[in-house]
Protein backbone atom coordinates (compact mmCIF):
# COMPACT_ATOMS: atom_id res chain seq x y z
CA UNK A 1 0.00 0.00 0.00
CA UNK A 2 1.13 3.53 -0.77
CA UNK A 3 0.13 6.03 1.93
CA UNK A 4 0.35 9.78 1.30
CA UNK A 5 -0.48 12.51 3.78
CA UNK A 6 -2.77 15.00 2.03
CA UNK A 7 -3.38 17.61 4.72
CA UNK A 8 -2.94 18.62 8.34
CA UNK A 9 -5.67 20.92 9.58
CA UNK A 10 -5.27 22.93 12.80
CA UNK A 11 -8.07 24.83 14.48
CA UNK A 12 -9.15 22.93 17.56
CA UNK A 13 -7.84 24.36 20.82
CA UNK A 14 -8.09 21.10 22.76
CA UNK A 15 -7.97 17.32 22.12
CA UNK A 16 -10.37 15.98 19.47
CA UNK A 17 -12.35 12.95 20.60
CA UNK A 18 -14.57 12.14 17.63
CA UNK A 19 -15.04 12.55 13.87
CA UNK A 20 -18.03 11.83 11.64
CA UNK A 21 -18.58 12.08 7.86
CA UNK A 22 -21.58 14.14 6.82
CA UNK A 23 -24.42 12.77 4.72
CA UNK A 24 -23.15 15.39 2.22
CA UNK A 25 -20.09 14.20 0.29
CA UNK A 26 -16.79 15.85 1.12
CA UNK A 27 -17.83 17.22 4.51
CA UNK A 28 -16.73 15.97 7.93
CA UNK A 29 -17.45 17.04 11.49
CA UNK A 30 -15.14 16.92 14.50
CA UNK A 31 -15.60 17.62 18.20
CA UNK A 32 -13.90 17.07 21.52
CA UNK A 33 -12.85 19.10 24.52
CA UNK A 34 -13.71 22.36 22.74
CA UNK A 35 -16.76 24.60 22.85
CA UNK A 36 -18.32 23.59 19.54
CA UNK A 37 -18.76 21.06 16.74
CA UNK A 38 -16.58 21.95 13.73
CA UNK A 39 -17.33 21.49 10.01
CA UNK A 40 -14.50 20.86 7.52
CA UNK A 41 -14.29 20.61 3.72
CA UNK A 42 -12.32 17.66 2.35
CA UNK A 43 -12.71 19.06 -1.17
CA UNK A 44 -10.81 22.23 -0.24
CA UNK A 45 -9.02 20.80 2.82
CA UNK A 46 -10.07 23.70 5.01
CA UNK A 47 -12.08 24.79 8.02
CA UNK A 48 -15.63 25.85 7.17
CA UNK A 49 -17.21 26.91 10.47
CA UNK A 50 -18.15 26.06 14.00
CA UNK A 51 -21.56 24.49 13.50
CA UNK A 52 -22.96 25.18 16.95
CA UNK A 53 -21.76 25.55 20.55
CA UNK A 54 -21.83 22.72 23.09
CA UNK A 55 -22.08 22.89 26.84
CA UNK A 56 -19.58 20.15 27.72
CA UNK A 57 -17.01 17.96 25.97
CA UNK A 58 -18.34 15.89 23.04
CA UNK A 59 -17.50 12.16 22.95
CA UNK A 60 -19.78 11.04 20.11
CA UNK A 61 -21.15 12.36 16.81
CA UNK A 62 -23.56 10.45 14.59
CA UNK A 63 -25.04 11.62 11.28
CA UNK A 64 -28.27 9.69 10.78
CA UNK A 65 -28.45 7.95 7.37
CA UNK A 66 -31.36 9.15 5.26
CA UNK A 67 -32.20 12.05 7.57
CA UNK A 68 -30.81 15.61 7.81
CA UNK A 69 -29.89 15.03 11.44
CA UNK A 70 -26.76 14.79 13.56
CA UNK A 71 -26.79 13.48 17.13
CA UNK A 72 -24.22 14.82 19.59
CA UNK A 73 -23.33 12.95 22.78
CA UNK A 74 -21.86 15.06 25.57
CA UNK A 75 -19.97 14.47 28.79
CA UNK A 76 -22.98 15.83 30.69
CA UNK A 77 -25.11 12.91 29.42
CA UNK A 78 -27.20 15.15 27.18
CA UNK A 79 -27.77 14.26 23.52
CA UNK A 80 -28.31 17.17 21.15
CA UNK A 81 -30.14 16.70 17.83
CA UNK A 82 -28.98 19.13 15.13
CA UNK A 83 -31.17 19.64 12.05
CA UNK A 84 -29.14 20.54 8.93
CA UNK A 85 -32.19 22.02 7.19
CA UNK A 86 -33.09 24.30 10.07
CA UNK A 87 -29.40 24.77 10.99
CA UNK A 88 -30.07 24.51 14.71
CA UNK A 89 -30.46 22.13 17.63
CA UNK A 90 -34.09 21.00 17.51
CA UNK A 91 -34.10 18.65 20.51
CA UNK A 92 -32.09 17.96 23.65
CA UNK A 93 -32.50 14.41 24.90
CA UNK A 94 -32.01 14.37 28.64
CA UNK A 95 -31.94 11.04 30.38
CA UNK A 96 -28.37 9.99 31.20
CA UNK A 97 -26.66 11.70 34.13
CA UNK A 98 -23.23 10.45 33.09
CA UNK A 99 -21.31 10.83 29.78
CA UNK A 100 -22.65 9.45 26.51
CA UNK A 101 -19.75 7.70 24.76
CA UNK A 102 -21.31 6.42 21.54
CA UNK A 103 -24.35 6.92 19.31
CA UNK A 104 -25.66 4.73 16.50
CA UNK A 105 -28.97 4.46 14.66
CA UNK A 106 -31.18 1.55 13.66
CA UNK A 107 -32.54 2.94 10.36
CA UNK A 108 -35.20 0.28 9.82
CA UNK A 109 -36.65 1.04 13.24
CA UNK A 110 -36.13 4.80 13.05
CA UNK A 111 -34.35 4.70 16.40
CA UNK A 112 -31.22 6.18 17.94
CA UNK A 113 -29.13 4.20 20.45
CA UNK A 114 -26.95 5.85 23.08
CA UNK A 115 -24.29 4.17 25.24
CA UNK A 116 -23.44 5.73 28.58
CA UNK A 117 -21.01 5.59 31.46
CA UNK A 118 -23.98 4.64 33.65
CA UNK A 119 -23.90 1.12 32.16
CA UNK A 120 -27.17 1.46 30.24
CA UNK A 121 -28.25 1.97 26.65
CA UNK A 122 -31.12 4.31 25.84
CA UNK A 123 -33.24 4.01 22.70
CA UNK A 124 -34.88 7.12 21.22
CA UNK A 125 -37.45 7.64 18.50
CA UNK A 126 -36.01 9.61 15.56
CA UNK A 127 -39.55 10.78 14.74
CA UNK A 128 -40.51 12.56 17.94
CA UNK A 129 -37.25 12.21 19.96
CA UNK A 130 -38.95 10.53 22.88
CA UNK A 131 -37.37 7.81 25.00
CA UNK A 132 -38.58 4.45 23.71
CA UNK A 133 -36.64 2.04 25.87
CA UNK A 134 -33.76 1.78 28.32
CA UNK A 135 -31.92 -1.35 29.35
CA UNK A 136 -28.88 -2.19 31.49
CA UNK A 137 -25.92 -3.72 29.65
CA UNK A 138 -23.10 -3.59 32.20
CA UNK A 139 -22.41 -2.65 35.80
CA UNK A 140 -20.15 0.12 34.52
CA UNK A 141 -19.47 2.04 31.30
CA UNK A 142 -20.85 1.00 27.91
CA UNK A 143 -18.17 2.49 25.69
CA UNK A 144 -18.97 1.61 22.08
CA UNK A 145 -21.79 0.36 19.80
CA UNK A 146 -21.75 -1.60 16.53
CA UNK A 147 -24.88 -2.28 14.49
CA UNK A 148 -25.44 -5.10 11.97
CA UNK A 149 -28.80 -4.24 10.35
CA UNK A 150 -28.98 -7.21 7.97
CA UNK A 151 -28.52 -9.82 10.71
CA UNK A 152 -30.48 -7.71 13.23
CA UNK A 153 -27.69 -7.58 15.79
CA UNK A 154 -26.24 -4.81 17.90
CA UNK A 155 -23.06 -5.22 19.94
CA UNK A 156 -21.88 -3.20 22.92
CA UNK A 157 -18.29 -2.97 24.14
CA UNK A 158 -17.98 -2.42 27.88
CA UNK A 159 -15.51 -1.32 30.52
CA UNK A 160 -15.72 -4.75 32.19
CA UNK A 161 -13.91 -6.20 29.09
CA UNK A 162 -17.06 -7.92 27.83
CA UNK A 163 -18.84 -7.61 24.49
CA UNK A 164 -22.61 -7.95 24.84
CA UNK A 165 -24.57 -8.84 21.70
CA UNK A 166 -28.30 -8.10 21.54
CA UNK A 167 -31.13 -8.66 19.09
CA UNK A 168 -31.71 -5.36 17.30
CA UNK A 169 -35.44 -6.02 16.91
CA UNK A 170 -36.42 -6.41 20.55
CA UNK A 171 -33.15 -5.71 22.45
CA UNK A 172 -32.99 -9.12 24.05
CA UNK A 173 -29.59 -10.50 24.98
CA UNK A 174 -28.10 -12.95 22.46
CA UNK A 175 -24.74 -13.65 24.12
CA UNK A 176 -21.75 -12.20 25.91
CA UNK A 177 -18.28 -12.59 24.43
CA UNK A 178 -15.40 -12.81 26.92
CA UNK A 179 -11.83 -12.65 25.71
CA UNK A 180 -10.42 -9.20 26.27
CA UNK A 181 -8.63 -8.58 29.55
CA UNK A 182 -9.24 -4.82 29.71
CA UNK A 183 -12.06 -2.45 28.65
CA UNK A 184 -13.40 -2.79 25.11
CA UNK A 185 -12.86 0.52 23.32
CA UNK A 186 -13.75 -0.18 19.66
CA UNK A 187 -16.21 -2.40 17.77
CA UNK A 188 -17.10 -2.83 14.11
CA UNK A 189 -19.02 -5.39 12.09
CA UNK A 190 -17.50 -6.31 8.74
CA UNK A 191 -19.51 -5.00 5.76
CA UNK A 192 -20.83 -8.50 5.02
CA UNK A 193 -21.62 -8.94 8.75
CA UNK A 194 -19.76 -12.26 8.88
CA UNK A 195 -17.33 -10.93 11.47
CA UNK A 196 -17.36 -8.65 14.50
CA UNK A 197 -14.04 -6.92 15.18
CA UNK A 198 -13.16 -5.62 18.63
CA UNK A 199 -10.30 -3.56 20.05
CA UNK A 200 -9.43 -3.00 23.66
CA UNK A 201 -7.20 -1.28 26.14
CA UNK A 202 -5.30 -4.59 26.14
CA UNK A 203 -4.11 -3.64 22.58
CA UNK A 204 -5.56 -6.85 21.14
CA UNK A 205 -7.59 -6.94 17.94
CA UNK A 206 -10.09 -9.80 18.09
CA UNK A 207 -12.09 -11.17 15.17
CA UNK A 208 -15.31 -12.98 16.07
CA UNK A 209 -17.41 -15.24 13.85
CA UNK A 210 -20.93 -13.83 13.91
CA UNK A 211 -22.62 -17.08 12.87
CA UNK A 212 -21.24 -19.09 15.77
CA UNK A 213 -20.45 -16.17 18.09
CA UNK A 214 -16.98 -17.61 18.66
CA UNK A 215 -13.45 -16.24 18.43
CA UNK A 216 -11.91 -16.55 14.95
CA UNK A 217 -8.55 -14.89 15.62
CA UNK A 218 -6.75 -12.74 18.18
CA UNK A 219 -4.03 -10.36 17.00
CA UNK A 220 -1.58 -8.34 19.15
CA UNK A 221 -2.24 -5.37 16.89
CA UNK A 222 -0.93 -2.33 18.77
CA UNK A 223 1.21 -1.35 21.75
CA UNK A 224 -1.58 0.46 23.58
CA UNK A 225 -5.37 0.96 23.45
CA UNK A 226 -7.14 0.45 20.10
CA UNK A 227 -9.53 3.39 19.97
CA UNK A 228 -11.15 2.83 16.59
CA UNK A 229 -11.75 0.28 13.80
CA UNK A 230 -13.16 1.36 10.43
CA UNK A 231 -13.67 -0.59 7.20
CA UNK A 232 -13.00 1.09 3.85
CA UNK A 233 -16.37 1.97 2.22
CA UNK A 234 -15.74 -0.09 -0.94
CA UNK A 235 -12.39 -1.93 -0.82
CA UNK A 236 -11.49 -5.05 1.23
CA UNK A 237 -9.36 -3.54 3.96
CA UNK A 238 -9.80 -1.71 7.25
CA UNK A 239 -7.89 0.60 9.55
CA UNK A 240 -7.22 0.61 13.28
CA UNK A 241 -6.16 3.64 15.33
CA UNK A 242 -4.41 3.59 18.68
CA UNK A 243 -3.16 5.44 21.69
CA UNK A 244 0.30 4.30 20.53
CA UNK A 245 0.11 7.12 17.90
CA UNK A 246 -0.16 4.78 14.92
CA UNK A 247 -2.71 3.76 12.31
CA UNK A 248 -2.55 0.26 10.87
CA UNK A 249 -4.11 -0.97 7.63
CA UNK A 250 -5.28 -4.58 7.42
CA UNK A 251 -6.67 -6.93 4.80
CA UNK A 252 -10.37 -7.62 5.37
CA UNK A 253 -9.97 -11.00 3.66
CA UNK A 254 -7.21 -12.65 5.72
CA UNK A 255 -6.73 -10.04 8.49
CA UNK A 256 -3.03 -9.64 7.64
CA UNK A 257 -1.25 -6.36 8.31
CA UNK A 258 -0.71 -4.36 5.11
CA UNK A 259 0.83 -1.09 6.34
CA UNK A 260 1.74 0.75 9.53
CA UNK A 261 1.47 4.54 9.55
CA UNK A 262 3.71 5.75 12.38
CA UNK A 263 6.64 8.05 13.05
CA UNK A 264 8.87 5.01 13.38
CA UNK A 265 7.94 4.15 9.78
CA UNK A 266 8.76 7.66 8.56
CA UNK A 267 5.29 9.20 8.49
CA UNK A 268 4.49 12.68 9.80
CA UNK A 269 1.59 11.49 11.91
CA UNK A 270 0.01 12.55 15.20
CA UNK A 271 2.39 13.07 18.11
CA UNK A 272 -0.19 12.03 20.70
CA UNK A 273 -3.01 9.49 20.97
CA UNK A 274 -5.13 8.92 17.84
CA UNK A 275 -8.69 8.87 19.12
CA UNK A 276 -10.86 8.34 16.03
CA UNK A 277 -10.68 7.74 12.28
CA UNK A 278 -13.19 7.98 9.44
CA UNK A 279 -13.28 7.20 5.73
CA UNK A 280 -14.47 9.83 3.28
CA UNK A 281 -16.86 7.87 1.01
CA UNK A 282 -16.44 10.30 -1.89
CA UNK A 283 -12.65 10.16 -2.26
CA UNK A 284 -11.63 7.21 -0.14
CA UNK A 285 -9.48 9.40 2.10
CA UNK A 286 -8.80 8.29 5.65
CA UNK A 287 -9.16 11.09 8.20
CA UNK A 288 -7.69 10.91 11.71
CA UNK A 289 -8.02 13.04 14.84
CA UNK A 290 -6.28 12.96 18.19
CA UNK A 291 -5.06 14.54 21.38
CA UNK A 292 -2.67 16.80 19.43
CA UNK A 293 -5.71 18.86 18.26
CA UNK A 294 -5.04 18.12 14.57
CA UNK A 295 -7.18 16.72 11.76
CA UNK A 296 -5.06 14.71 9.28
CA UNK A 297 -6.08 13.35 5.89
CA UNK A 298 -4.43 10.35 4.22
CA UNK A 299 -4.65 8.98 0.70
CA UNK A 300 -4.39 5.20 0.54
CA UNK A 301 -3.45 3.40 -2.68
CA UNK A 302 -4.03 -0.32 -2.04
CA UNK A 303 -2.52 -1.41 -5.36
CA UNK A 304 0.97 -0.05 -4.73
Amino acid sequence: MLVTKISELPGHQNPIFTIEPSQKAGIIFTAGNDKGVVEWSLARMEFIKVMFPVRTSVYALHCVPGKPLMAVGERSGEIGIFDFLEQKIIARLQHHQLPVFDLKSAPEKDELLAASEDGTVSVWSLSDFKLVYRFPVAADTVRVIAVAPTTNLVAFGCKDSMISVYNLLDYTLVCRLPGHTLPVTSLQFSPDERYLLSGSRDAQLKIWNVAGMNLHESIPAHLFTIYDIKFHPTLPFFATASRDKSIKLWSAEDFKLRRTISREKGYDIHRLSINKIAWDPARGYLVSVGDDKLVMTWEIDPEE
